[in-house]
Protein backbone atom coordinates (compact mmCIF):
# COMPACT_ATOMS: atom_id res chain seq x y z
CA UNK A 1 0.00 0.00 0.00
CA UNK A 2 1.66 3.39 -0.98
CA UNK A 3 1.01 7.10 -1.44
CA UNK A 4 -0.97 8.67 1.64
CA UNK A 5 -2.49 5.13 2.68
CA UNK A 6 1.04 3.53 3.18
CA UNK A 7 2.41 6.82 5.04
CA UNK A 8 -0.88 6.82 7.53
CA UNK A 9 0.32 3.01 8.04
CA UNK A 10 3.82 3.59 8.53
CA UNK A 11 2.96 6.48 11.04
CA UNK A 12 0.64 4.19 12.91
CA UNK A 13 3.55 1.32 13.11
CA UNK A 14 5.66 3.93 14.81
CA UNK A 15 3.36 5.18 17.21
CA UNK A 16 2.33 1.22 18.43
CA UNK A 17 -1.19 2.25 17.08
CA UNK A 18 -3.80 -0.08 15.56
CA UNK A 19 -7.02 1.01 13.52
CA UNK A 20 -9.70 -1.41 13.43
CA UNK A 21 -9.98 -0.96 9.19
CA UNK A 22 -7.02 -2.45 9.43
CA UNK A 23 -7.66 -5.41 12.01
CA UNK A 24 -11.34 -5.81 10.97
CA UNK A 25 -10.59 -6.32 6.79
CA UNK A 26 -12.45 -3.41 6.34
CA UNK A 27 -12.71 -3.16 2.65
CA UNK A 28 -12.80 0.86 2.48
CA UNK A 29 -9.59 0.51 3.83
CA UNK A 30 -7.60 1.88 0.91
CA UNK A 31 -9.89 4.83 0.47
CA UNK A 32 -9.80 6.18 4.44
CA UNK A 33 -5.91 6.05 4.67
CA UNK A 34 -6.33 7.65 1.11
CA UNK A 35 -8.54 10.67 2.50
CA UNK A 36 -6.22 10.90 6.04
CA UNK A 37 -9.04 9.40 8.47
CA UNK A 38 -8.97 6.29 10.08
CA UNK A 39 -10.73 4.81 13.47
CA UNK A 40 -8.55 4.11 15.77
CA UNK A 41 -8.29 1.03 18.11
CA UNK A 42 -7.52 1.06 21.61
CA UNK A 43 -6.59 -1.44 24.27
CA UNK A 44 -5.05 -3.65 22.09
CA UNK A 45 -5.93 -5.48 19.35
CA UNK A 46 -6.77 -9.24 20.54
CA UNK A 47 -10.64 -9.67 21.67
CA UNK A 48 -11.75 -11.24 24.45
CA UNK A 49 -15.06 -12.39 22.71
CA UNK A 50 -15.87 -14.55 19.73
CA UNK A 51 -18.01 -13.51 17.54
CA UNK A 52 -18.49 -15.52 14.45
CA UNK A 53 -18.33 -12.92 11.57
CA UNK A 54 -15.22 -10.61 12.39
CA UNK A 55 -11.84 -11.35 11.68
CA UNK A 56 -10.24 -9.42 14.70
CA UNK A 57 -7.90 -11.64 16.69
CA UNK A 58 -9.60 -13.86 19.61
CA UNK A 59 -7.85 -14.59 22.95
CA UNK A 60 -5.89 -13.01 26.12
CA UNK A 61 -5.15 -9.56 25.42
CA UNK A 62 -2.09 -7.69 27.04
CA UNK A 63 -2.96 -5.18 29.83
CA UNK A 64 -3.48 -2.03 28.67
CA UNK A 65 -1.30 0.85 27.58
CA UNK A 66 -1.12 3.81 29.72
CA UNK A 67 0.32 5.85 26.78
CA UNK A 68 -2.08 4.82 24.42
CA UNK A 69 -4.16 7.85 24.83
CA UNK A 70 -1.42 10.46 23.98
CA UNK A 71 -0.58 8.19 21.45
CA UNK A 72 -3.78 8.58 19.62
CA UNK A 73 -4.27 12.44 20.18
CA UNK A 74 -0.79 12.67 18.87
CA UNK A 75 -1.49 10.67 15.63
CA UNK A 76 -4.95 12.24 15.44
CA UNK A 77 -3.25 15.62 15.39
CA UNK A 78 -0.50 15.02 13.03
CA UNK A 79 -3.04 14.02 11.02
CA UNK A 80 -5.21 17.10 11.49
CA UNK A 81 -8.48 15.34 11.63
CA UNK A 82 -11.48 17.01 11.58
CA UNK A 83 -13.40 13.93 13.25
CA UNK A 84 -11.81 11.51 15.33
CA UNK A 85 -13.62 7.81 15.77
CA UNK A 86 -12.08 6.04 18.60
CA UNK A 87 -13.39 2.18 18.90
CA UNK A 88 -11.82 -0.91 20.72
CA UNK A 89 -11.84 -4.29 20.89
CA UNK A 90 -13.76 -6.01 23.77
CA UNK A 91 -12.00 -6.39 26.83
CA UNK A 92 -14.02 -8.54 29.27
CA UNK A 93 -11.06 -9.07 31.35
CA UNK A 94 -10.85 -5.15 32.50
CA UNK A 95 -13.59 -4.54 35.40
CA UNK A 96 -14.56 -1.48 33.93
CA UNK A 97 -14.37 -3.13 30.27
CA UNK A 98 -12.36 -0.36 28.97
CA UNK A 99 -14.21 2.51 29.93
CA UNK A 100 -11.70 4.53 31.44
CA UNK A 101 -9.20 4.23 28.88
CA UNK A 102 -11.75 5.48 26.43
CA UNK A 103 -12.60 8.65 28.90
CA UNK A 104 -8.73 9.03 28.81
CA UNK A 105 -8.14 9.01 24.92
CA UNK A 106 -10.93 11.18 24.47
CA UNK A 107 -10.01 14.13 26.79
CA UNK A 108 -6.41 13.15 24.87
CA UNK A 109 -7.49 13.78 21.63
CA UNK A 110 -9.88 17.14 22.89
CA UNK A 111 -6.50 18.93 24.29
CA UNK A 112 -4.85 17.98 21.11
CA UNK A 113 -7.69 18.85 18.61
CA UNK A 114 -10.21 21.18 20.72
CA UNK A 115 -11.72 22.19 17.00
CA UNK A 116 -12.58 18.22 15.97
CA UNK A 117 -15.41 16.44 16.94
CA UNK A 118 -15.11 12.50 18.45
CA UNK A 119 -16.78 9.99 17.87
CA UNK A 120 -16.86 6.95 19.73
CA UNK A 121 -17.47 2.87 19.11
CA UNK A 122 -17.92 1.10 22.46
CA UNK A 123 -18.22 -2.58 23.32
CA UNK A 124 -21.54 -3.22 25.09
CA UNK A 125 -19.26 -2.80 28.54
CA UNK A 126 -21.24 -6.37 30.24
CA UNK A 127 -24.25 -3.57 30.86
CA UNK A 128 -22.45 -1.83 33.27
CA UNK A 129 -23.83 1.27 32.78
CA UNK A 130 -20.94 2.87 35.31
CA UNK A 131 -18.89 2.55 32.15
CA UNK A 132 -20.98 3.69 29.60
CA UNK A 133 -21.77 6.38 31.78
CA UNK A 134 -17.65 7.20 32.77
CA UNK A 135 -17.48 7.20 28.77
CA UNK A 136 -20.30 10.06 27.65
CA UNK A 137 -18.52 11.83 30.84
CA UNK A 138 -15.96 12.36 28.07
CA UNK A 139 -18.42 14.34 26.15
CA UNK A 140 -18.07 12.80 22.60
CA UNK A 141 -20.13 14.20 19.77
CA UNK A 142 -21.58 11.06 18.99
CA UNK A 143 -21.60 7.82 20.85
CA UNK A 144 -22.00 4.59 18.68
CA UNK A 145 -22.32 0.94 19.83
CA UNK A 146 -23.43 -1.44 16.90
CA UNK A 147 -26.38 -3.94 17.35
CA UNK A 148 -24.75 -5.71 14.42
CA UNK A 149 -27.32 -8.50 13.31
CA UNK A 150 -31.15 -8.94 14.40
CA UNK A 151 -32.09 -10.59 17.53
CA UNK A 152 -32.53 -14.40 16.36
CA UNK A 153 -29.15 -14.54 15.44
CA UNK A 154 -27.42 -13.47 18.58
CA UNK A 155 -27.00 -16.66 20.52
CA UNK A 156 -25.16 -18.31 17.37
CA UNK A 157 -23.19 -15.39 15.71
CA UNK A 158 -22.19 -13.27 19.16
CA UNK A 159 -22.11 -15.60 21.72
CA UNK A 160 -21.30 -13.26 25.07
CA UNK A 161 -23.21 -10.70 23.54
CA UNK A 162 -26.94 -9.96 24.37
CA UNK A 163 -29.40 -8.00 22.29
CA UNK A 164 -31.71 -6.65 25.07
CA UNK A 165 -27.98 -4.82 26.43
CA UNK A 166 -26.91 -3.27 23.67
CA UNK A 167 -29.95 -1.75 23.16
CA UNK A 168 -29.95 -0.29 26.83
CA UNK A 169 -26.00 1.46 26.42
CA UNK A 170 -27.71 3.35 23.97
CA UNK A 171 -31.02 4.05 25.42
CA UNK A 172 -28.82 5.18 28.63
CA UNK A 173 -27.05 7.18 26.52
CA UNK A 174 -30.25 9.14 24.94
CA UNK A 175 -31.34 9.60 28.14
CA UNK A 176 -28.65 10.87 30.23
CA UNK A 177 -26.35 12.52 28.10
CA UNK A 178 -28.80 14.60 25.25
CA UNK A 179 -26.30 16.40 24.06
CA UNK A 180 -24.51 13.30 22.82
CA UNK A 181 -25.79 11.92 19.04
CA UNK A 182 -26.60 8.34 19.23
CA UNK A 183 -25.66 5.63 16.51
CA UNK A 184 -25.37 2.49 15.79
CA UNK A 185 -24.66 0.14 12.59
CA UNK A 186 -25.71 -3.18 11.46
CA UNK A 187 -24.62 -5.90 8.60
CA UNK A 188 -27.13 -8.10 6.51
CA UNK A 189 -27.02 -10.89 4.25
CA UNK A 190 -26.11 -13.03 7.34
CA UNK A 191 -29.87 -14.83 7.33
CA UNK A 192 -32.19 -12.25 8.76
CA UNK A 193 -35.66 -11.78 7.31
CA UNK A 194 -36.93 -8.26 6.41
CA UNK A 195 -39.76 -8.46 9.14
CA UNK A 196 -36.92 -8.23 11.69
CA UNK A 197 -35.02 -5.69 10.20
CA UNK A 198 -37.80 -3.68 10.64
CA UNK A 199 -38.37 -4.51 13.59
CA UNK A 200 -34.63 -4.58 14.43
CA UNK A 201 -35.18 -0.69 13.57
CA UNK A 202 -38.20 -0.12 15.79
CA UNK A 203 -36.45 -1.26 18.46
CA UNK A 204 -33.78 1.25 18.04
CA UNK A 205 -36.11 4.15 17.59
CA UNK A 206 -37.75 3.07 20.76
CA UNK A 207 -33.92 3.20 22.80
CA UNK A 208 -34.03 6.26 21.14
CA UNK A 209 -30.85 5.83 18.85
CA UNK A 210 -30.96 8.42 15.56
CA UNK A 211 -28.84 7.75 13.17
CA UNK A 212 -28.39 3.93 11.48
CA UNK A 213 -25.41 2.49 9.37
CA UNK A 214 -26.16 -0.48 7.12
CA UNK A 215 -23.84 -2.63 5.00
CA UNK A 216 -23.19 -6.05 3.57
CA UNK A 217 -21.72 -8.45 5.31
CA UNK A 218 -18.88 -9.97 3.62
CA UNK A 219 -17.46 -13.12 5.43
CA UNK A 220 -13.43 -12.70 6.37
CA UNK A 221 -12.53 -16.56 5.69
CA UNK A 222 -14.37 -19.56 5.21
CA UNK A 223 -13.98 -19.97 8.88
CA UNK A 224 -16.58 -17.50 9.59
CA UNK A 225 -20.04 -17.06 9.42
CA UNK A 226 -21.44 -17.49 6.12
CA UNK A 227 -22.99 -14.86 3.86
CA UNK A 228 -26.19 -16.24 3.33
CA UNK A 229 -27.06 -13.91 0.60
CA UNK A 230 -25.76 -10.60 -0.93
CA UNK A 231 -27.90 -8.08 -1.60
CA UNK A 232 -29.13 -5.62 -4.57
CA UNK A 233 -28.78 -1.87 -4.51
CA UNK A 234 -32.04 -1.22 -4.42
CA UNK A 235 -32.32 -3.11 -1.65
CA UNK A 236 -30.28 -0.96 0.60
CA UNK A 237 -32.68 1.63 -1.20
CA UNK A 238 -35.40 0.39 0.42
CA UNK A 239 -33.72 -0.03 3.60
CA UNK A 240 -32.83 3.61 3.89
CA UNK A 241 -36.71 4.76 2.78
CA UNK A 242 -37.85 2.47 5.62
CA UNK A 243 -35.95 3.86 7.67
CA UNK A 244 -36.21 7.32 7.03
CA UNK A 245 -40.39 6.93 7.18
CA UNK A 246 -40.20 5.21 10.43
CA UNK A 247 -37.93 8.17 11.74
CA UNK A 248 -34.46 7.76 11.94
CA UNK A 249 -32.56 11.50 11.91
CA UNK A 250 -30.04 9.97 9.55
CA UNK A 251 -29.87 6.44 7.83
CA UNK A 252 -26.81 5.46 5.53
CA UNK A 253 -27.22 2.00 3.48
CA UNK A 254 -25.47 0.61 0.48
CA UNK A 255 -22.75 -2.56 0.29
CA UNK A 256 -19.80 -1.25 1.41
CA UNK A 257 -21.44 1.09 4.44
CA UNK A 258 -19.54 0.48 7.45
CA UNK A 259 -20.15 1.71 10.81
CA UNK A 260 -17.54 4.50 10.78
CA UNK A 261 -16.90 4.59 6.72
CA UNK A 262 -17.53 8.26 6.28
CA UNK A 263 -18.16 8.73 10.01
CA UNK A 264 -16.91 12.94 9.28
CA UNK A 265 -19.06 13.53 6.59
CA UNK A 266 -22.45 11.87 8.41
CA UNK A 267 -21.61 13.93 11.70
CA UNK A 268 -20.97 16.79 9.43
CA UNK A 269 -24.45 16.07 7.36
CA UNK A 270 -27.01 16.38 10.59
CA UNK A 271 -25.12 17.85 13.05
CA UNK A 272 -27.30 20.89 12.97
CA UNK A 273 -29.74 19.10 14.30
CA UNK A 274 -28.00 19.42 17.80
CA UNK A 275 -28.40 22.50 19.99
CA UNK A 276 -24.98 21.93 21.27
CA UNK A 277 -22.75 22.75 17.99
CA UNK A 278 -24.72 25.71 17.74
CA UNK A 279 -24.56 26.73 21.15
CA UNK A 280 -21.07 25.19 22.13
CA UNK A 281 -22.48 23.60 25.49
CA UNK A 282 -23.31 20.09 26.59
CA UNK A 283 -24.77 18.36 29.72
CA UNK A 284 -21.74 18.16 31.60
CA UNK A 285 -20.52 21.87 30.54
CA UNK A 286 -24.10 23.13 31.96
CA UNK A 287 -23.66 21.38 35.20
CA UNK A 288 -26.21 18.71 34.76
CA UNK A 289 -23.22 15.99 34.26
CA UNK A 290 -24.64 12.08 33.58
CA UNK A 291 -25.76 9.84 35.71
CA UNK A 292 -27.15 6.23 36.06
CA UNK A 293 -30.83 5.56 36.16
CA UNK A 294 -32.35 3.03 38.41
CA UNK A 295 -34.39 1.82 35.46
CA UNK A 296 -32.70 0.66 32.38
CA UNK A 297 -34.06 -0.87 28.32
CA UNK A 298 -36.37 -4.13 28.43
CA UNK A 299 -34.76 -7.66 28.79
CA UNK A 300 -34.99 -9.37 25.19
Amino acid sequence: MGGEAGRIRGHLRRHGLHTVCEEAHCPNLGECFGKQTATFLILGSVCTRGCKFCAVSKGVPSAADPEEPGHVAGMAAELKLRHVVITSVTRDDLEDGGAEQFYKTVVAVRQALPGSSVEVLTPDFKGRLESVARVAAAEPEVYNHNLETVSRLYSEARPGADYGRSLRVLKWVADNAASIMTKSGIMVGMGETRDELEALMHDLLEARCQVLTIGQYLAPSRRHWPVARYYEPEEFSELEELGRALGFASIFAGPLVRSSYSADEVFRGIATCFDKLSTGKSLAREGRGTKVPRTVWRKS
